[in-house]
């Protein structure tokens, strides 16, 4: 049923859905309205999970991972400052290899303190071993939170769905929730191969030895990457039950343009509206109206590629997408300090040199990123020399 609903009361409706058996947060802005919704339901009735009130971030996923180990479909939400306390958790929980789903609602990291949006709290975990996808739309969000147990249970691999803070937790908007019938035909009852078992006692997170140790980074390295298999196999299979298209990228605007704009989250909104007036203006004027199609046409054009997956990196379909583009201008919300936007290195290890690629810091601490930004990032990107440029206004 389609409903006009705040995005955090989507997002634990749609936990609602997927029958988990434990719930566990601390209330973080801007993640509180989902963990608040969830309580409330289980204080309703409404809910048969046990929702288990923590008394820190840390305490909170400590909690979800005793729980999935038991063999247990569980969930847990947070943002900033919260995530980087879960953080020696949320390496265990991967390392251990459950299948836990966790809500970030980002936000930017003190000092100094701010509430507002960005993504530099999730990429300190980038390489924990979680698979990490962004949505654009509260729906999206929704629909990557039913794909990730799906995926998660089937790999023994946690993910961490990833939406902007206020701009989407808070904001309310059309959104299809589907009920437990219709996500319990794509999403089968959690059944674990192993689990902690007091008639049949295991050891699970032991210490490994240099002799082992190795192999076993090594082993989950190579399932997350595998993982983009079982991604496009559900994502399809998603397709056919709810209707509605999920994929690892996403590519909007002109075909052939030869300047590409990328980015993840929210923001590709914004960057499809700027797209949408800056086509539609270069065929009005009649430059290229007689060959649209054309390279000399395209010249004049914009495309925006979105990124849905970020770990595993979808190599293959970003080549694919871009095997036209001349000049890359990546959009982050992070930056790693010193170097670059942290998507736009991504794109540098999968493109190489073939491409102009600049990266673009904006939005850092929730500032505004209008139209005309993204306009600006379009006009001087073939002008501009330096690999890192930060736009605030």
């Amino acid at each position: 049923m389609k409903r006009i609903i705040e995005g955090s009361r989507a997002i634990a409706e749609t936990i609602r859905a997927c029958k988990p058996g434990v719930v566990s947060a601390y209330p973080i802005t801007p993640q509180t309205h989902i963990v608040e919704e969830l309580a409330q339901m289980k204080a309703d009735g409404e809910a048969d999970f046990e929702y288990v009130r923590a008394e820190s971030e840390f305490a909170a996923a400590s909690i979800v991972e005793g729980a999935s180990a038991t063999g247990v479909r569980v969930y847990t939400a947070t943002s900033s400052q919260g995530l980087l306390l879960m953080t020696e958790v949320i390496y265990n929980i991967a390392g251990m290899r459950l299948p836990v789903v966790l809500t970030d609602a980002n936000r930017a990291v003190s000092a100094p303190i701010n509430i507002w949006n960005d993504c530099q709290d999730v990429m300190v975990v980038r390489d924990a071993g979680w698979l990490m996808w962004f949505g654009e739309t509260n729906q999206e969000v929704c629909d990557l939170h039913i794909l990730a147990y799906k995926v998660a249970e089937q790999l023994m691999l946690p993910v961490m769905v990833n939406l902007d803070g206020y701009i989407l937790t808070h904001v309310i908007e059309p959104v299809e929730i589907e009920d437990e019938k219709k996500v319990a035909k794509f999403l089968p009852p959690y059944n674990p191969r192993e689990k902690l078992d007091v008639n049949n006692p295991l050891t699970m997170g032991a210490l490994a030895t240099p002799d082992y140790y190795f192999e076993i980074r090594k082993d989950l390295h190579d399932d997350v990457v595998a993982s983009l298999k079982t991604m496009k196999k559900e994502m399809k299979k998603f397709k056919e039950i709810f209707g509605r298209k999920l994929d690892l990228v996403e590519y909007y605007g002109d075909k052939n343009a030869d300047t590409v704009l990328v980015a993840m989250g929210s923001v590709i909104g914004t960057m499809k509206d700027a797209a949408d007036e800056i086509n539609h203006k270069s065929t009005k004027t009649g430059k290229h109206k007689n060959k649209p199609s054309s390279a000399k046409a395209s010249a004049g054009k914009i495309g925006i590629l979105k990124i849905v997956s970020f770990r595993p990196f979808p190599d293959e379909e970003i080549i694919k997408a871009l095997a036209k583009a001349k000049n890359i201008a990546v959009i982050d919300k992070s930056i790693s300090l010193g170097t670059e936007g942290i998507l736009a290195t991504e794109m540098r290890r999968v493109l190489g040199d073939k491409k102009k690629i600049v990266s673009y810091v904006l939005g850092l601490g929730g500032r505004d990123i209008t139209k005309e930004m993204i306009n600006k990032v379009f006009f001087n990107i073939k002008k501009i020399k330096d690999k890192l440029v930060f736009v605030s206004k």
